[in-house]
């Protein structure tokens, strides 16, 4: 697969009344084209700042990219002016956010604000775009289609406004589709929905996906590869089947272990203890090792490089250096991991 995206020793700051917060810190990573990845980590994590600089969404002239590059299919984007940009979002990079009320116009009819792009980026006509609006509206499961789109957002069901913003965000075939939590405001089975409807569309157009979540279940469905986030850095980063069957991050196992699982008997979910760090004051060392209890001292003295794990996968824990002791994950870690392997068991035998 041919790299769409590569994104290459990014750092993001913000200028702020307290003095410079540290969002994004040295990170590295690609996508290929027709793959998922995964950002997964806690609220704060760095996450979405990571998906807001590569579109150039970041609040000016608060945040800003400090250091690193930004390439789209070759071309370094990275100081790119806002009409470059302009260019690119909606047409080749397109987002859906987490609160379709808030990504769309409530003064304006869904279907032109879905043939706003039509018309802008692929110069449509008027009468064509309004037939591509209800074709994509049709393609994203709205019954109704003819109808629906000389309706208002506020005429839409949560699950419906969803997917007209997932269809606002295919309109123009994007290479690459950055769906920031898309599915956190709605109940389960509309969000099962949703997230079967951007594999289909995904496999479809061939487009690549930058899927940020914080829930782990939602990983395991949608995902290629997964990138693991913690204090501005990606500490783990490898194939799904990587970070299920195989973590080696401590903060993986934590994430892992606060899975709630059908079959568990555990009376309560494990939860990682403290806070996640002040990015005003990045602590030295490993930026976890304040809540990792397999911490060792030089945790605390030197921050860990990427230990290559295998061809794909690679993790930033210094309990991968060859004299360190050798550390098993938690119990309740091992038994997610048998739980994994348990559930594609189940999918083999019925295929």
């Amino acid at each position: 697969m041919n790299k769409v995206l590569e994104v290459n020793d990014l750092s993001v700051s913000f200028n702020t009344y307290s003095g410079e917060v540290q969002a994004v810190r040295g990170i590295d990573f690609d996508l290929k084209r027709g793959e998922t990845l995964a950002i997964v980590g806690e609220s704060g994590s760095g996450k979405s700042v990571t998906t807001k600089a590569i579109t150039q969404l970041l609040p000016k002239p608060q945040g800003y990219i400090k250091t690193g590059q930004i390439l789209f299919e070759g071309e370094d984007i990275t100081n790119y002016s806002n009409k470059q940009m302009q260019k690119l979002r909606g047409k080749d990079i397109s987002t859906v956010f987490q609160d379709p009320m808030t990504s769309l116009n409530p003064t304006m009819k869904v279907g032109k604000q879905i043939a706003e792009g039509l018309i802008k980026h692929r110069k449509m006509s008027k009468s064509q775009a309004r037939d591509k609006t209800i074709e994509l509206l049709e393609l994203v499961g709205i019954p109704q289609a003819e109808k629906r789109i000389n309706q208002y957002p506020h005429q839409f069901s949560g699950g419906m406004r969803q997917r007209a913003v997932v269809a606002i965000a295919l309109a123009c075939n994007p290479k690459v589709l950055i769906a920031d939590e898309p599915t956190t405001a709605l109940d389960v089975t509309i969000q099962a929905q949703i997230l079967e409807l951007m594999k289909e569309i995904q496999r479809e157009m061939d487009s690549a996906i930058i899927f940020i979540t914080h829930d782990l279940g939602v990983v395991a469905n949608v995902a290629d590869r997964v990138a693991v986030m913690y204090a501005g850095k990606i500490v783990e980063i490898g194939t799904a089947d990587d970070i299920f069957y195989n973590p080696k991050h401590p903060y993986t196992w934590g994430l892992l272990g606060s899975m709630p699982t059908l079959d568990s008997d555990e009376e309560e979910l494990y939860a990682i203890p403290g806070s996640p760090p002040d990015m005003l004051n990045p602590p030295e060392g490993d930026a976890f090792a304040p809540r990792n209890r397999f911490a060792l001292e030089i945790d605390t003295k030197m921050e860990p490089p990427m230990f290559q794990v295998s061809d794909t996968h690679y993790a930033a824990t210094w309990l991968l250096h060859e004299h360190a002791p050798q550390i098993d994950p938690p119990e309740s870690v091992q038994r997610r991991m048998q739980g994994f392997a348990s559930m594609d068991e189940g999918k083999d035998g019925e295929d």
